[in-house]
């Protein structure tokens, strides 16, 4: 697993007795999508939450492109975008403060030419001049990506990134990552699972803090049935999980 630009061994988060990532390992190439699948409470956002430096490991370990989450936090933390299911924004920045803060606060020399390009690949050119308090929910979605992608790291962390959207625009957002990961490696969470069968070069399913199955979605469907649907798939693991535990 030496050329992962996402690397993740026996990690295991604790909250007091409770365990919420048990033991899990995954990676993730270069150009590479992989969806990280579960219903609410599974681990996924637990996970990203260490891998981008705001949660310890309780056990085991992780690196970004390389570097250490915990011993090289700062160097593991500068190569990669974090989107939280929640944009953080300043409501009375416009389009183009807030990306150029980003830029400016991630370390870019060219901050105003980053923050432009930023814009442009996010389709916000229109709004660069907009107060955020003034974009729709859709938009400020794009916005969080632009803050993500201000320092054009090689991984992004996407935690359900179409929560909340409507349609139109979660088939936007479903392009917009199909188009990063083809130069990037990103990590996108969900609990939708045909969003994961559009988007994933691979998916790993958590399941009560537990790797319960990873693969390719054709792969995956294929061991249940030549026709079956990642929710098939999902609903079975989960459901033999659930036998297993009784």
């Amino acid at each position: 697993m030496t050329d992962a630009m996402i690397e993740v061994t026996r990690l295991t988060k604790r909250f007091g007795d409770r365990i919420a990532v048990d033991h899990i390992s995954f990676s993730a190439k270069p150009g590479e999508v992989v969806g990280l699948l579960g219903p609410n409470g599974a681990g996924k956002t637990t996970t990203m939450r260490v891998l981008t430096g705001f949660l310890p490991p309780s056990e085991g370990g992780a690196k970004i492109a390389g570097h250490d989450v915990v011993t090289d936090s700062l160097n593991a933390r500068r190569n990669v975008g974090y989107l939280p299911e929640r944009v953080p924004v300043y409501p009375d920045m416009t389009v183009r403060e807030y990306v150029l803060f980003w830029a400016r606060l991630r370390g870019r020399r060219d901050a105003r030419a980053r923050a432009d390009a930023v814009i442009a690949q996010v389709n916000l050119s229109e709004r660069r001049d907009t107060l955020i308090r003034n974009l729709s929910k859709g938009m400020r979605q794009r916005l969080g990506f632009a803050q993500a992608l201000a320092h054009d790291p090689p991984v992004l962390i996407l935690d359900e990134p179409t929560i909340g959207i409507d349609p139109r625009q979660v088939i936007e957002v479903r392009d917009t990552v199909r188009e990063l990961g083809r130069t990037k490696t990103v990590l996108f969470s969900t609990h939708i699972l045909s969003e994961a069968d559009h988007v994933c070069d691979r998916v790993v399913i958590l399941h009560q803090g537990r790797i319960v199955a990873q693969g390719k979605p054709s792969d995956l469907k294929r061991k249940l049935r030549p026709d079956a649907t990642l929710e098939e798939v999902f609903l079975s693991i989960i459901g033999t999980e659930r036998g297993a535990g009784k």
